[in-house]
């Protein structure tokens, strides 16, 4: 088989998938770090505020019914 040469038109072809990276660590890891970003105002946080992450389904339903609380409950 031949390579074939493959012309970019500025649309991406749905069928290509490309895997992003990922590392794991512990919640508490994350809530150290992130914690002490918040404390300081670290301007880095705004960089990421719109990524995704992924988290256990458990930890999910626990920040959502805490999200959900009204101040003071």
């Amino acid at each position: 088989m031949r390579p074939a040469l493959r012309l970019f038109t500025g649309e991406l072809d749905d069928s290509i998938q490309f895997e992003t990276p990922s590392v794991s660590m512990t919640f508490g890891e994350l809530f150290e770090i992130v914690s002490e970003a918040t404390r300081y105002r670290r301007s880095w946080l705004k960089d990421f505020q719109d990524d995704e992450v992924q988290l256990p389904v458990d930890l999910y339903e626990v920040l959502s019914a805490y999200w959900s609380l009204k101040p003071g409950a």
